[in-house]
């Protein structure tokens, strides 16, 4: 009889905020409706410290010529990395910090993001493509066409081309937006569109996760 296991995901939630954080609350909802193993690593509560110069040296330089910061630097990206690889999918809970990604979240990407062991010449030539990852993105206005800060987005469109053009991952996007509604005055009048997006968000994420933890590994 075939072994049927289920696939094993890397959560990554990046909000500094616990209480009252729609990224997180969306996360929870995929997590909820999720049936197979789980890598949680929570960047706000314990974020990874900023690439460095020890840490780039240690990539380049053999092991026992590391000093000690070296070293450190070398476990610390080894650690993560592991996480990276033996992960069957992925979950990016990413807010929007000032028209970007929160800096958590892009120390860890530096600290992954590795030439010759999670990166290539081509997406094709990553370890990890074609693996299934959902981007909860989370923003407090609206930054689409038409809207008054369309254009100001620098968050999406950066993630997009590192998870799906570099990472070589299949990417499903899912967007709550307007959060700041509630309590923002001069947001009032889209409180009820703020609703809906967040309302949509959960129910996509559940979806979504049920879709993914079916791709059984046998």
């Amino acid at each position: 009889m075939k072994r049927i296991t289920m696939p094993q995901l890397l959560h990554i939630d990046a909000s500094a905020v616990h209480d009252g954080s729609v990224s997180r609350q969306v996360a929870r909802s995929f997590r909820d409706a999720w049936e197979g193993e789980v890598v949680y690593r929570d960047l706000g509560a314990r974020p990874v410290p900023h690439l460095t110069e020890a840490g780039i040296v240690a990539r380049h330089a053999p092991a026992q010529e590391h000093d000690a910061e070296q070293a450190t630097a070398a476990f610390l990206q080894e650690a993560l990395v592991e996480e990276l690889l033996q992960a069957e999918a992925y979950l990016f809970a990413v807010p929007m910090y000032n028209f970007g990604a929160p800096s958590t979240f892009k120390a860890w990407l530096d600290q992954v993001l590795i030439p010759g062991r999670t990166l290539g010449m081509s997406p094709d030539d990553s370890p990890i493509a074609g693996r299934p990852a959902t981007l909860i993105s989370v923003r407090g206005g609206a930054y689409g066409p038409g809207t008054p800060r369309e254009g100001w987005d620098f968050a999406d469109p950066y993630l997009r081309k590192i998870l799906t053009e570099v990472f070589g991952l299949e990417l499903r996007v899912i967007t709550a937006e307007l959060t700041l509604a509630d309590t923002t005055p001069a947001m009032a009048g889209l409180r009820e569109a703020a609703a809906a997006s967040q309302a949509a968000a959960h129910v996509a994420a559940r979806e979504h996760a049920r879709r993914i933890s079916a791709r059984s590994l046998v």
